[in-house]
């Protein structure tokens, strides 16, 4: 049987232009209207094209300062390498990529495997931390489609995989690199571990997403890879909507708090490089750092890593051979279907070492 991997992700516009802004902004407001009350389906999409208009110019110069974003090229490379491997490997398939807020779109995604012939789908939301309006709007996303098209093909999911031993280790490695490159100590008193996430509003969690829970978890790990005892964790927050609460503390609080000499800042919560990593950690967090007097070390994210793609066929695989129950996977609490599997099944005891 012939399986599409569907690699799914954010998305960011290539280009700085209104074209490819306007509508990725609108889409995500659009996903997150409920966060403002009930309103009609008309006013809520007319107040999310407003909010678009509105942010676009400053997010255009974002990119602008950034020269574009380079996720797209990043998660096509993934696309290749992963596809090469499942090859290699004797597996009849084909990796295709599927955006939330920029083409190709989800939708799009699916047509395009049943266009290459796949009669199963198995779709890898590109987080490793799950989150309501990432991993588990994707997924649904997916889902829709594939029942509207063929309500017979055959759909697996994965969630959340921050777990993952292999991933772990690889981003525990990137800190190192980053620390030693520099002459960094990471256990100097004056040298602070600060892990960087993707804020989400806290309604979500208030609604039971487990989202801040898996940030603690992966920070706790990877802090206990480095033989770290003390960290922080800053989330980076968006305030397009006037009164909406967001997980905290802000990342801007924490780097306004810290005292020591040197920080070292990993984007904990992102596998890609983007406008979130290259200008708002790079540029504007670098600058407040600075201003205290701070020594600012950003960790790249290891995406071209080629243990990342060994990652990602450990997740894939046993799914694509068929396999009940999935090695390794255990069925998902976020996302309670019975396709769907993860590796958080046993966060509430001891976070993985």
């Amino acid at each position: 049987m012939k399986t599409a991997v569907l690699l799914l992700n954010f998305g960011e516009p290539e280009h700085a232009t209104p074209d490819e802004v306007v509508p990725f902004l609108e889409r995500i407001f659009n996903l997150n209207a409920s966060l403002e009350g009930g309103a009609a389906a008309p006013e809520a999409a007319a107040r999310s094209r407003a909010l678009a208009a509105a942010r676009a110019p400053s997010l255009i110069a974002e990119y602008r300062s950034i020269g574009g974003s380079p996720l797209h090229a990043q998660a096509r490379a993934h696309v290749r390498a992963l596809n090469d491997r499942l090859e290699q490997h004797g597996h009849d398939v084909v990796v295709l990529q599927g955006m939330q807020f920029t083409r190709p779109l989800i939708p799009e995604a699916v047509d395009h495997a049943l266009a290459a012939g796949a009669r199963r789908l198995v779709a890898l939301p590109v987080y490793p931390l799950c989150g309501p309006t990432t991993t588990v709007a994707a997924l649904a996303e997916v889902a829709a489609a594939a029942l509207q098209r063929d309500p017979a093909l055959e759909l697996l999911e994965i969630t959340g995989w921050h777990r993952h031993p292999r991933y772990l280790q690889l981003r525990a490695a990137a800190i190192r690199a980053t620390a030693s490159a520099a002459g960094i100590d990471l256990h100097h008193p004056r040298t602070r571990l600060l892990f960087s996430a993707h804020g989400t509003p806290l309604r979500y969690i208030r609604e039971g997403s487990r989202y801040d829970e898996y940030v603690r978890d992966l920070c706790h790990s990877m802090a206990r890879r480095l033989e770290v005892s003390e960290y922080r964790i800053g989330y980076q927050n968006h305030s397009n909507r006037p009164g909406v609460e967001w997980t905290q503390p802000d990342i801007e609080r924490v780097i306004d708090e810290i005292e020591g000499d040197t920080v070292v800042v990993d984007p904990v919560s992102f596998i890609h490089e983007q406008s979130e990593t290259l200008a708002e950690l790079d540029h504007e967090l670098r600058a407040r750092a600075v201003a205290r007097g701070l020594d600012f070390h950003r960790v790249m994210i290891p995406h071209a890593d080629p243990a990342f793609i060994d990652v990602l066929m450990d997740l894939v695989t046993p799914l694509i051979a068929g396999k009940e129950p999935p090695a390794g996977l255990h069925p998902c609490r976020c996302r309670p279907t019975p396709a769907t599997f993860c590796l958080n099944a046993e966060l509430l005891g001891t976070p993985q070492e």
